[in-house]
């Protein structure tokens, strides 16, 4: 999705040539698939962290352009809302003392656009959803000036054929921050267009694989995204409200949901989909793309990928990359061409952006050590539970935090923290030196989420925390919040991990 579309309008013909091309490039990539056309085997990483800018009352700032036009920075683009900012960390290794790097990098690319935005009067803040957000940012004008999110947002108005209905409320016993014991928290709320998108910043993970090991990979990732989103949870507030612990996950969902009320009835799959089964191919992910999601950007190219490929030349499968980019799995297959060379990704989506570079650095290692361990096991979780399982987890992660009930096989149902101290921890410690981490930054990073765990803390659990102190003080749920994000983002410009922030 990072190109720019031009095409206003599109045609009968315009969708039937691109349904003959992308069976086209799926067919090509399963010839591709079977005769291992593909890059090697090599622990080869990417990230991408997503900004918010707010001004000196912690609103959001729309000022993304302006920004890019002071920065210098060629790891910093735009995104969906007008105030958003991407960074594109390069590829890099796993092993050895790449981890502090990655840090070092995250806060060098975070403090050059913050000192960009300072410059205008703003602040760059890395947070799952801004809780700042009001209504009015919700709205089509507040997207950010580009031809491709004019077209997107327009086909997907189209194909939903009605407003996009948020309905998001607090789960019962919600158990991530204290309670006033008064009735649970409901936001509902119709939006013109796919601008609630822009309200979730997130971390994306990326992991360089060979087909034959894709589908482990997956299926591992698929199986801790409940642990992950608990462990990390930093969106607990939207237009005011508390909602979920993660309430990144459901807004997602919502945003960008183009079935109507009758197909969702009909059990058509949302366009933010979890799954339905484990994998047994990277194949099967693309297949089912295809198979189950129409065209929202109907763009055909050229190109012949048997042609490309009889000429020992990797095709680009364009139409399939950008149906692929309109289908938004919380564990994205990826297919790319770099240096003239095809490679494989999975691309992890389920973690929120923040707190800090320390924060993220550490969601990551534990991403990468667990599901290194997990796909080289002798008896997968995937051969042990079931999807629906894994699927439930992810739910109850996102609602409930750290104190979210988790099943695992062997275990049983065990919360969150509970499971990470007793099995998960001493996973990801055996998977990051499998990969050939440096020990000394598997500790750095390992340790952080155990600390997390030993107080129940998280940037979810902490919000929510200041903002019920500083109501107990007197002042209104604006108030409040306006005042958590203050502390908040001096905790995330000092670097220290959100466990050891302060509440008082």
């Amino acid at each position: 999705m990072g190109q720019h579309l031009t095409a206003t309008l599109f045609t009968a013909s315009d969708q039937a040539r691109y349904r003959h091309r992308i069976h086209r490039c799926l067919e090509a990539f399963g010839t591709m698939v079977s005769e291992g056309r593909f890059a090697g085997a090599e622990p080869s990483t990417g990230v991408e962290i997503e900004l918010a800018l707010v001004d000196e009352d912690m609103r959001p700032a729309m000022l993304n352009h302006a920004v890019l036009d002071r920065s210098a920075s060629d790891v910093l683009t735009s995104e969906l809302g007008r105030w958003n900012l991407e960074i594109n960390l390069p590829p890099r290794l796993l092993p050895g003392a790449t981890a502090r790097d990655l840090e070092q990098d995250m806060l060098d690319a975070t403090w050059s656009a913050g000192d960009c935005a300072r410059d205008l009067g703003a602040r760059a803040v890395t947070i799952g959803i801004l809780p700042t957000l009001a209504a009015e940012h919700l709205a089509s004008d507040q997207l950010t000036e580009d031809p491709r999110y004019a077209l997107l947002n327009r086909q997907m108005l189209t194909a939903r054929g009605e407003p996009f209905r948020l309905d998001i409320t607090e789960p019962p016993a919600s158990r991530h921050g204290p309670s006033d014991g008064g009735p649970a928290e409901h936001l509902v709320l119709d939006v013109d267009s796919i601008a609630p998108e822009a309200a979730c910043t997130s971390l994306q993970l990326h992991l360089q694989l060979t087909p034959d090991l894709f589908p482990a990979y997956w299926n591992a990732a698929q199986a801790i995204a409940g642990l992950q989103v608990a462990l990390a949870a930093n969106s607990p507030f939207l237009l005011g409200r508390r909602l979920w612990a993660e309430t990144r996950i459901p807004l997602f969902t919502q945003a960008v949901d183009t079935r109507p009320v009758e197909l969702r009835n009909q059990g058509v799959r949302p366009r933010v989909w979890f799954g339905d089964r484990w994998a047994q191919s990277a194949y099967d992910l693309f297949e089912e793309n295809v198979r189950y999601f129409g065209a929202l950007l109907p763009l055909a190219e050229d190109e012949d990928p048997f042609a490309e490929l009889d000429a020992g030349r990797p095709p680009s499968l364009q139409e399939l990359r950008l149906h692929n980019g309109t289908v938004w799995r919380w564990n994205r297959p990826v297919y790319d061409v770099a240096d003239g060379v095809a490679h494989l990704r999975l691309e992890n989506r389920v973690l929120p952006a923040g707190p800090t570079a320390v924060d993220a650095v550490a969601n990551a290692m534990f991403f990468y050590g667990v599901i290194r361990a997990l796909a080289e096991s002798d008896r997968p979780p995937w051969q042990l539970m079931s999807f629906d399982a894994a699927e439930a987890n992810f739910t109850a992660g996102a609602r409930h935090g750290i104190e979210a009930a988790l099943y695992w096989p062997g275990i049983g149902t065990v919360r969150a923290d509970e499971l990470l101290l007793r099995r998960m921890l001493p996973l990801a410690q055996e998977g990051l030196a499998a990969w050939g981490v440096d020990s000394e930054a598997a500790d750095r990073y390992l340790s952080v989420i155990e600390q997390r765990c030993v107080r129940r803390s998280t940037g979810a659990t902490w919000q929510v925390r200041a903002v019920a102190q500083a109501e107990r003080r007197g002042l209104d749920r604006g108030n409040a919040v306006m005042e958590m994000m203050k502390r908040y983002l001096e905790g995330m410009e000092a670097n220290v991990p959100v466990h050891d922030w302060p509440l008082d």
